[in-house]
């Protein structure tokens, strides 16, 4: 069976539909098709976001990891609680690298400093209609230092820290607790990698 790759799509226009604090992009294209043959132009919008951190802060000492709580704008339209629980996460600037930012948010949001930082993985957010990219880290963390209040002023920032026991994150994650992707997917790995991490950092 034939594997398609990037050099199997034209991109016959792009322009710019919207630009404010993000930006809205228009596509035409064709593409190969699995039946052979080339598709006729396909016309897609695409919510221009650059790649993101997301960070598991975990205390290996006491089996904790820190979450964080604020609210969301995107829930407005759902019948979700707005004030949503999730990971340090935040968006990579022009000219910085992954693993500072990483960093850098982890201290901003919870106010805790990075000891040791692994990078997980990379993946799409929602690529049918968004560019946004999330590379997923796990941070080792002292968590009995976390601030109770965090967040940039100067960003509208107002968060709150939670200190929570890995079982009973994970416990909430089978509850479905969680409405935030970025949270869901860390959580899911630490529940496949938590004994391994704890081994690995509690030492």
């Amino acid at each position: 069976m034939k594997s398609f790759s990037k050099n199997d799509v034209n991109v016959v226009k792009k322009e710019v539909v919207f630009q404010g604090y993000f930006r809205m992009l228009k596509y035409y294209f064709t593409h190969a098709l699995f039946g052979g043959g080339t598709s006729d132009i396909v016309e897609r919008e695409l919510f221009e976001r650059d790649t993101a951190v997301a960070v598991i802060p975990y205390d290996p000492v006491r089996d904790q990891i820190v979450m964080v709580e604020q609210i969301r704008v995107g829930a407005f339209e759902h019948d979700v609680n707005p004030w949503m629980v999730e990971l340090v996460a935040g968006m990579i600037e022009e000219g910085e690298e992954a693993d500072d930012v990483a960093k850098r948010e982890l201290f901003e949001e919870t106010g805790l400093k990075c000891q040791r930082l692994e990078k997980l993985f990379s993946y799409l957010v929602s690529p049918g209609g968004t560019s946004e990219r999330i590379d997923l880290y796990i941070a080792h963390v002292d968590a009995s230092k976390a601030a109770e209040i965090a967040g940039l002023e100067s960003e509208s920032e107002d968060i709150r820290t939670l200190v929570m026991d890995v079982n009973c994150a994970l416990e909430q994650l089978s509850q479905a607790k969680f409405q935030n992707g970025v949270t869901i997917v860390g959580l899911q790995w630490l529940a496949l990698n938590h004994q391994k991490m704890k081994d690995k950092w509690a030492s």
